[in-house]
């Protein structure tokens, strides 16, 4: 039995135009979303109840209850924070979920995690520079005494490197878990792969989105304080 994993995805050529299956599946990601988005905000959300039920209410408890995690973690600076962070794990969930019909999720390719650790890190020091200013940013870099400066610096460009790479080993690793499965079980990948794969689709990313939301919101708090 030989099996081979690439730490990159493949290409397709569109229209004479080469691109990665990352980027085709993440738009496949971002259709979905945008499309659930509209049909719930032309039915659940058409004629929205003062007492909401059903629907309604439980897509308002899932804001009103990361709305309060994300104050409570950034003090109450991050109001705005909760649409970001609302997408941020709708995608990566959904993107996981494209493992079911046996694609390779976006997630588990390191240039599109990079990008999410990216973001950020720029919103880490928006906030900070926004609370503080540019020299009160640096100036709480060279906290409790310039000489940890640099050592600052470092450990800051480090963030998006190491939640990047965080986020796509453990996505990489759910994945090849499921295919060795499939790979040892052959003919007889009927149950255990479909059990496996309930944990790393659904559980294992929700899992992961919540730590990579928990670190951006950890982040941020320290670069206001």
């Amino acid at each position: 039995m030989n099996i081979e994993f690439s730490l990159w995805a493949d290409r397709v050529t569109i229209f004479g135009y080469s691109l990665s299956t990352t980027i085709i599946y993440s738009w496949i990601a971002m259709a979905i979303l945008i499309i659930g988005a509209l049909i719930i905000r032309l039915t659940v959300f058409r004629n929205p109840k003062q007492n909401p039920r059903g629907a309604q209410n439980v897509i308002e408890t899932i804001v009103e209850v990361v709305g309060k995690y994300t104050n409570a973690q950034t003090h109450d600076a991050g109001e705005m924070l909760c649409s970001y962070i609302l997408t941020i794990a709708a995608f990566l969930i959904t993107s996981a979920f494209l493992e079911l019909f046996r694609l390779r999720p976006p997630t588990a390719d390191i240039t599109l995690t990079f990008a999410l650790a990216l973001m950020t890190f720029i919103l880490i020091n928006a906030y900070g520079i926004r609370r503080k200013g540019v020299l009160g940013r640096l100036k709480s870099l060279a906290a409790p005494t310039p000489i940890v400066f640099p050592f600052r610096v470092i450990s800051e460009m480090a963030i998006p490197v190491s939640m990047a790479c965080r986020l796509f080993g453990n996505m990489l690793g759910g994945m090849i878990v499921i295919d060795l499965l499939y790979a040892a079980l052959g003919h007889f990948a009927i149950g255990l792969p479909a059990v496996a794969g309930l944990y790393f689709n659904v559980f294992h990313p929700i899992m992961q989105a919540f730590i990579f939301i928990t670190l951006t919101l950890t982040f941020i708090n320290e670069a206001i304080e």
